[in-house]
């Protein structure tokens, strides 16, 4: 058995989150990624969280199973360089992925005139070139608007960078779509992918931009509420809270069976003149329903609010910190095979995700560390492009790779 991809290199000049998502999306999968950076690392190089030696955890984790080469992309002949590893002809290479602005040799025509099929992914903030970070799109999405408490006043940012991650996984889906059509006719092609425009297509696809062009309506902050069904944060006895989501008939039968709530329900139903089994009016009937189940919860502590959830099937989840997930939930340790230890120089050992994909027929491939800044630099110029240690030494000497 062995990693899905292998035999597939793809080269990432990159910074930040999405591009570095999607080389870790195909690392994780078995391919060789081999990321370029700036000589002493680019801009990203240095950002927190930051383990106490001054080594970025969030470099670290984001580049794992990644080779490292540092080059002076400054120089014309840093980019030449880089545009040899992109064109080499060897039939698993050809493919390059950046969010950095493409320059000279590193220009899709450049590299095409070196390789005819050669795929390359260029992400952007916007479609026109011009500058987007995930916060500026999210922040002109309209998800802040109905994030966080009922304040149309009092936007609130959520602080997952989902724009980003999309982006980075959105990249890899076209890196392989682009190779498969490769395979089959010979042909390369050039990729342009918009951080705005993932924003925008979500928001299209999951009926936002629907909701508000055929119905006329503004979405109102809903807090922590389920928009269209019941869903809703409680507090236990003794102070932690859960989140409860019932979405469909089967979750909220579940979750009137573990509250013993079926006779109160019904009374509900009689005074609102409702039909609870339908998820629109459970929404609607919200701010009824809820204190039957808050009486429920409050009354009890959290391990005696789990057992029972658990027991009927409740679909539910606590919440916790980051500290609280890793010291106290089996999910995120090693006893999920997601996870393994691994010594990452400068930082440490902690725990490290591989891939979440499971194939049946393949072994998921082993989480490595993250490369140091430069790690594999001379092995990939002899390995990649065939040079020997006095060209080496030669590239060295003029400051174009370290």
């Amino acid at each position: 058995m062995y990693p899905i991809l292998e035999g597939l290199r793809i080269v990432e000049a990159s910074a930040f989150v999405a591009a570095p998502t999607g080389g870790l999306t195909l690392a994780q999968l078995g391919a060789d990624v081999i990321r370029v950076d700036p000589i002493g690392g680019g801009v990203d190089a240095k950002r927190w969280p930051l383990a106490e030696s001054g080594a970025s955890i969030y470099w670290a984790s984001l580049n794992k199973c990644k080779r490292s080469i540092t080059v002076n992309l400054r120089a014309p002949e840093g980019r030449e360089l880089v545009a040899e590893l992109v064109a080499q002809s060897d039939g698993g290479g050809g493919c390059f992925l950046t969010n950095l602005p493409a320059r000279g040799a590193l220009t899709y025509e450049a590299l095409a005139a070196r390789r005819s099929d050669v795929v390359m992914v260029q992400i952007t903030g916007h479609r026109d070139g011009s500058t987007a970070l995930d916060y500026t799109v999210n922040s002109a999405v309209g998800f802040p608007m109905v994030t966080g408490p009922a304040r149309p006043d009092a936007p609130v940012n959520h602080l997952f960078p989902a724009w980003d991650v999309l982006t980075g996984l959105t990249a890899a889906t076209g890196i392989l779509a682009a190779v498969r059509r490769r395979d089959a006719t010979g042909e390369g092609e050039h990729i342009t992918l918009a951080l705005s425009d993932i924003g925008y297509a979500m928001v299209g696809n999951l009926g936002y931009i629907g909701e508000a062009v055929v119905n006329g309506t503004e979405r109102a902050p809903t807090g922590n509420d389920l928009y269209g069904a019941f869903g809703r944060d409680f507090g236990t006895r003794d102070g932690r809270r859960v989140m409860i989501a019932a979405i469909t008939l089967r979750q909220w039968k579940s979750l009137l069976d573990a509250i013993d709530g079926h006779e109160a329900m019904r009374h509900i139903e009689a005074m609102l003149d409702v039909d609870l089994s339908d998820e629109g009016q459970r929404f609607e009937a919200r701010d009824v329903i809820s204190p039957v189940v808050s009486r429920w919860v409050g009354a009890r502590g959290y391990d005696e609010v789990r057992v029972a959830f658990d027991a009927a099937g409740v679909c539910w989840g606590p919440y916790q910190s980051f500290l609280e997930m890793v010291r106290d939930d089996p999910r995120c340790s090693t006893e999920n095979p997601l996870f393994e230890e691994v010594d990452q120089p400068g930082i440490g050992r902690f725990m490290m995700p591989g891939s979440p994909l499971e194939f049946r027929r393949h072994e998921r491939a082993a989480v490595r560390p993250a490369p140091l800044l430069g790690q594999h630099t001379d092995e990939i110029l002899a390995e990649v492009l065939g040079l020997g240690s006095a060209k080496i030494g030669e590239l060295r000497e003029g400051g174009i790779v370290a």
